[in-house]
């Protein structure tokens, strides 16, 4: 499939989609250092230009558009969040670009937080935004860590559905893994642990040798606050979270062994991506770039999921305009 990115980022969900075989024909991010990293691991065709002021003719045609549209105002964790954020209405872009490509199929990635903001009211509007933009619209709450990704994270996928599809209802990613205790019974793979993930990386120095690896001097604290808890080598890691933009960092998570910070070469593994995926910038700006990805196996699963979807598509007669 002909796929468009929208707020790209250092591209986790695009490669992803790459590895379920799909071709990202456009993508758009304003993060320079996260498109350096895009150009560098995935390809030169994303745009850097505001969305805002990308004219419509300037994108190409696609069967799908996907984008995890930004979230900050959004979060649990922004304790400020309101229905009136100006982060928030940057779907307004997406809704703008999939009423005038009209693709086949639109994919949204956001976090758990926005069922309950404004009491379910937000997310019903943006629900209400793709509908009348001619689709089927469905949200689902997914966890990373059931599609291989060594990371209890938590993920609202809004997916849409041209409503001249006749024969597909609703589609989800189909869960590879599942908690132990359960994994057996449902016949799926275990959960990888964060032990599991990092057990291959040495222990970090300032040679940059293996990039991103580089040591944190930061002394640990645990007060049980997110980025301040003992992690269990044994479970998938908590939640990686960043603000997305100059005016916060991200939570460094605890490395399993509980005596130093994680690398933001080992962040980048609890969130999938391969070792030969380096990021541009400065230490403290790849830790943002990870933080604010989708997790390339989960974008594989939603990769595989629109491809099995579309393998089935039956149109119906379209009414005239």
């Amino acid at each position: 499939m002909k796929i468009v990115s929208l707020f790209s980022g250092a591209g986790g969900l695009d490669l992803g989609l790459q590895w379920a075989g799909h071709d990202i024909v456009w993508a758009n991010d304003i993060f320079d250092a996260a498109i350096d990293t895009y150009k560098a691991n995935i390809g030169d065709h994303i745009n850097n230009q505001d969305i805002c002021k990308v004219k419509l003719s300037s994108i190409p045609d696609c069967d799908a558009v996907v984008g995890g549209f930004p979230c900050q105002g959004f979060s649990m964790a922004n304790m400020g969040r309101t229905l009136g954020d100006p982060r928030n209405q940057l779907y307004r872009q997406m809704v703008r670009i999939v009423r005038e490509k009209q693709p086949r199929f639109f994919v949204g990635e956001n976090v758990k937080g926005l069922l309950s903001l404004g009491k379910g009211k937000a997310l019903e509007e943006i629900k209400h935004n793709f509908a009348q933009a001619g689709y089927r619209v469905h949200h689902h709450v997914v966890n990373a860590a059931d599609y291989g990704v060594p990371q209890s994270r938590m993920r609202l996928l809004i997916i849409g559905i041209r409503e001249d599809i006749a024969n597909v209802s609703d589609i989800l990613p189909i869960q590879t893994h599942a908690d132990p205790a359960i994994a057996f019974k449902l016949k799926l793979k275990p959960w990888i642990t964060v032990g599991e993930a990092l057990a291959h990386f040495p222990e970090p120095t300032d040679d940059g040798e293996i990039p991103n690896h580089q040591c944190s001097q930061y002394k640990l604290r645990f007060n049980g606050h997110l980025g301040h808890r003992y992690i269990d080598p044994n479970r998938p890691a908590p939640t990686v979270t960043g603000r997305g933009d100059e005016r916060g960092g991200v939570v460094v998570l605890h490395h399993p062994n509980n005596r130093r910070r994680m690398t933001a070469r080992e962040l980048a593994a609890v969130q999938s991506f391969p070792d030969d995926f380096v990021f541009s910038g400065a230490k403290t700006t790849a830790y943002r770039q990870i933080a604010n990805a989708v997790p390339p196996l989960l974008g594989k699963a939603i990769g595989l999921m629109l491809a099995k979807a579309n393998a089935s598509v039956k149109l119906k007669k379209r009414k005239a305009a």
